[in-house]
Formats: structure tokens, sequence, C-alpha cells
């Protein structure tokens, strides 16, 4: 074969592997939802750019998580909840679905709550009258739209989203300082800096998005041959993922860093952004948030119905219609309308809900991570196509990292 035709040959697996994104760019897009756009800002607020090593070490696990959900579903044609039931504990799925559901259920809260302030901002009308119209938009797309489009739409909400990447740029962050911290390990062992870390730890590495990305690589149908080239899309999303991130936290960091603001939700937060970035920066931060959240409520409600749908075996997904696959579509909806009533409800707040759904979130990883290493490696079910040496490293790493992170939050919400 002659040169000329290699590159032909390359450039064309190139573009296939390009029009085959989706679920990993979409995981990616949604990992940074509102409730991440202000925990990630907050982290540039409070530490500066001290924890961008940390975003850049948490890259490397994110992509292995994802990538062996991803691979079991794909060679198993199976989801989390399905082998966990078959091959260990029905109560331990149960378990762990309740524990997502509660934790996916107080951030659809948190998300649906961001959007309706960044239009409160906008128009001045209360954060009320937005709840109801975006849950409906939201539920009307995903009950009556065909999955092929819903997939258009939330790749297209994932490309907007790059609002942030310039965003970054128009704050004109010292880029010395900001590769100093991205490539030399710091550790402050201030109360700030570490509950800092745990947020964007904890906001990074989700358990929903192992959910969402598993159960789309088997709505696509794809068979075991191409196990191996998922990686492509998810490291992909996962880079998309946390260069949004990065982002974030740096225009937070030149913004924020030495304000004293006390940023307790997205009103909080937008508020203080937008005399410190002007208009034209604070109407690329908001485009995002709305994006963010459009994006990432799907996923969340989403992973949710289809986690729920598998453990008592349900027919479920997108390509289904409401008929054919009712149970499927309650929960969906069921965890969308939930989600705005603990909104409405007296007495818990925006920081209280995602305060509370990084705990469960935290309980529930190391986990999750452990089920799909055992799955992973085991040949009774994975066959040749068990997990890779990158997979494996990386994956316990994460797992040693986010059982840390449990011990830390537990500890603060017992002895705190």
């Amino acid at each position: 074969m002659s040169i000329k035709e290699r590159i032909r040959e390359d450039i064309a697996k190139n573009r296939k592997r390009i029009k085959e994104l989706g679920p990993g760019l979409i995981t990616g897009g949604a990992d940074d939802d509102p409730a991440g756009i202000v925990t990630y800002t907050v982290v540039g607020a409070t530490t500066g750019f001290s924890q961008l090593w940390l975003l850049l070490l948490s890259t490397p696990m994110l992509i292995a998580v994802q990538n062996m959900v991803a691979r079991i579903a794909i060679v198993t044609g199976k989801s989390l909840p399905e082998i966990t039931t078959a091959y260990y504990s029905k109560k331990l799925t149960v378990f762990m679905i309740m524990i997502l559901a509660v934790a996916n259920i107080l951030t659809i809260g948190a998300d649906l709550n961001a959007i309706a302030a960044i239009l409160h901002i906008v128009s001045g009308y209360p954060t009320v009258y937005f709840l109801i119209p975006i849950t409906a938009l939201i539920g009307y797309l995903i009950t009556f739209g065909k999955y092929r489009f819903i997939k258009g739409v939330l790749i297209a909400l994932t490309a907007v989203l790059g609002v942030y990447i310039v965003s970054a740029v128009m704050a004109k962050p010292p880029v010395l300082e900001v590769l100093k911290n991205t490539l030399i390990p710091h550790i402050d062992m201030s109360s700030a800096w570490i509950v800092a870390a745990l947020g964007m730890l904890g906001t990074t590495i989700s358990p929903y998005l192992m959910f969402w990305q598993a159960s789309e690589e088997r709505e696509e149908k794809k068979s075991v041959v191409q196990a191996d080239e998922v990686s492509f899309d998810t490291v992909v999303g996962m880079l998309w993922s946390n260069l949004l991130a990065y982002c974030m936290i740096i225009t937070g960091a030149v913004m924020l860093h030495g304000a004293d603001s006390n940023i307790q939700d997205m009103t909080t937060l937008a508020e203080t952004l937008r005399p410190a970035a002007g208009e034209y920066a604070f109407a690329l931060f908001s485009l995002g948030v709305i994006a963010a959240g459009l994006l990432a409520i799907p996923v969340l409600a989403g992973s949710t119905a289809y986690a729920v749908a598998d453990t008592f075996g349900w027919r479920n997904g997108m390509d289904y219609k409401v008929s054919d696959a009712k149970g499927f579509y309650v929960v969906f909806i069921g965890a969308l309308i939930v989600g705005d009533l603990v909104d409405m409800l007296p007495g818990i707040t925006v920081v209280d809900a995602l305060y509370y759904s990084q705990v469960l979130d935290g309980m529930l990883i190391p986990l999750l991570i452990g089920i799909a290493l055992m799955i992973t490696n085991n040949k009774a079910i994975m066959g040749d196509y068990t997990g890779t040496r990158f997979q494996n490293i990386f994956s316990v790493f994460a797992l040693i990292v986010t059982a840390a992170l449990t011990i830390v939050m537990v500890w603060q919400v017992l002895f705190h």
C-alpha cells in the first residue's frame, strides 16, 4: 500500500470516528452541569489557580472509569444494574439505585434552579415562573422527540459550552502562573482548600455519568468488535469536559479570587461575576449555564430512568414510544417533577441540594467503581475483552481517591 493510500485510509477512519461521536461526548458535556459550573467557579474564586493540577490528575481517572463501563455495556449488552443483580445481589442493586435516584433528583432540582436564576436575572421575573416551562420543554423533547434528534440536540448543546473557553481567554489570565499550577502539584492544608478539592473531584467523577454512558452505548447497538474502539469517543468527551472545567476555574480565579464574596448559589455567583466580568462576558456565562442545564438535566433524569428500569426488568430506551416503555418514561418525568418540588419546598436551598447530593455520590462512586472493576476483569463475563492495563490502573487509583473522599465527607456530615 502506498503512502497516499495509507493517508486516505487514515482520513476515512477518522471521519468514521467523528461521525460515531455521541455517548462519550454527551456524557462529558453533561459532567459540567450548572451545579458543576458553580463548583468549579467557586474553586477558582476561593483557591485561585492552585487546584488546576488536581483537575489534570483527574482526567485519566475519569477516562478510565467511563471507558470501562462503556466497554462492559458493549460486550455484555447489559447495564450495570442487570449484571450486578445477576452476579452479585438484587438487594445491593436496589440500594445502589436508591442512592443514585435521590442524588440525581437533588442535582436536577439544583440545575433547574440555576437555569431559572439566570433567566430571573435577565428578565426580572421570579424564578418560579421558569421552573415549570423548562421542565415541560425537557419532558416534551424526551417523550415525543426521536432518539436521533435528541442526540443531535444534546451534541449541539455540548458544543455551545465552548463559551467557557472564550470566557477564560477574555479573562486574560497570567499564562506562566497558570502553567506552573497545572504542572506542579501544590497542597494547602487549610479547610477552605480541602473543601474546594473535595467539591471539585466529587463533581468531576459522578455516578450518574457511569449509568448514562453505559446505557447510551448499549442503545447505540454497537457490536462487540467495537469495544476496543469506544475509547476514542470517551477520551474526546472526558477531555472536553475537563477542558471546560479548567477554563471555569481559571475564569473564577481571575475574576473573583480575593474578592471575599460569599458565593452560595447561581444567583449570588452570577450577581458577583456580572460587574467583575462585564456584560459581554456575563452573557457568555449565562448562555453556558442554560446550555449546560438543558444538556445535564435529561442525562440526570435519563440515568435514573435507565437504572430503575434495568433493576426491575422494564423495557427502556429513548427509541421506544411512551406506550412501549411506560415505566421508563414515568421515572424520567417523575424525576423532573420531583426536582421541581425540591426547589419549591421551604427550607431546602440550592446549597443543601448540592451538598447532600455530593455526599450521596461520594458514598456511591467507590462502590460503583469496585463493582465495575470486578466485572471488567471477569473472563466469564467479558471473554477476550477484559479491562486494559490503563483502565485497571487508573480505575483503582480513582477507587482509592473517591473512597478517601467518601470518608472525609461522611466525617464532615457526622462531626461538623
